[in-house]
């Protein structure tokens, strides 16, 4: 996948490893979060552990999260992007539901904007993409962070997400993002009660929309205490298992806290298929 500057994702070889770079204070897994110098050394250390791409985000999604302003998540983002991309080829997602945002990050250097409203919540969000020729992650929730983990509920939850994925593929066309340029979230833990993730886990293979690359994004989520029965900070080998089933169910890309293990694992697992 061509990005901008001459940067690109190669999904050609094992799964990649997004790093998360969580630059607030209020992220569920606190390891996540860093300021200012601190989020820029995070994304440089996630780099040299061989992670494809860092993803900034200022603005806490989990659930029970509510929004801030443009003006606040500009003042975190800004200044790490700025001072990454002098340090820094890899590519940079910014995790932003804000055409504002995005237009003003992309400007400073990032190349893909991770819109967890699947460029729904702000009207302006995929015109400015398109305009900046920026690549998109389109994911899917149901509902809004307040509250979206208040009973989710699904007819069928396999026809409904590739239903969402045409709508939001199309959506994303018709205001001029390239097809090239999308990759689609299913939204792990984004309106989805514990089996619906496993669901998605279990069922990637139907859940993909065409020839699209597949972002997962479960690293140490509540779903994974509640089979282990542990918390956010003994969570690596849950989400190990999780993520190596994801890889192996057809997910082109994962979200993680831990860069080093999740890129030895996709390691493995693409040595084993090509066998």
């Amino acid at each position: 996948m061509e990005l901008l500057n001459g940067r690109f994702l190669d999904f050609s070889g094992p799964a990649l490893v997004m790093a998360v770079v969580n630059c607030n204070d209020d992220s569920f897994y606190a390891p996540s979060r860093a300021l200012g110098e601190d989020a820029v050394e995070k994304a440089l250390a996630a780099e040299g552990e061989g992670a494809s791409i860092v993803d900034f985000g200022a603005e806490s999604s989990r659930p029970g999260a509510g929004y801030i302003s443009a003006e606040e998540e500009l003042a975190r983002l800004l200044p790490v992007v700025e001072a990454f991309r002098k340090r820094s080829r890899l590519p940079v997602s910014v995790d932003t539901r804000k055409a504002v945002v995005a237009r003003q990050v992309l400007d400073a250097g990032a190349d893909m904007i991770n819109d967890i409203s699947g460029l729904i919540d702000d009207p302006a969000m995929a015109r400015t993409c398109a305009g900046k020729g920026a690549a998109v992650v389109l994911m899917h929730k149901k509902g809004d962070p307040p509250t979206m983990q208040e009973d989710p509920f699904y007819e069928n939850l396999v026809d409904e997400l590739r239903s969402w994925f045409g709508s939001a593929v199309e959506r994303a066309v018709g205001a001029g993002i390239k097809p090239e340029k999308i990759i689609l979230d299913p939204g792990i833990g984004f309106g989805k009660s514990p089996e619906d993730n496993l669901v998605i886990i279990r069922r990637l293979v139907e859940i993909r929309w065409k020839d699209y690359p597949v972002l997962i994004g479960l690293s140490r989520k509540s779903f994974i205490g509640g089979i282990t029965g542990r918390p956010e900070a003994d969570r690596l080998a849950g989400t190990l298992a999780a993520n190596a089933a994801a890889i192996i169910g057809g997910a082109d890309m994962i979200r993680v806290h831990d860069v080093k293990e999740h890129v030895d694992i996709a390691k493995v697992l693409f040595a084993l298929r090509a066998g």
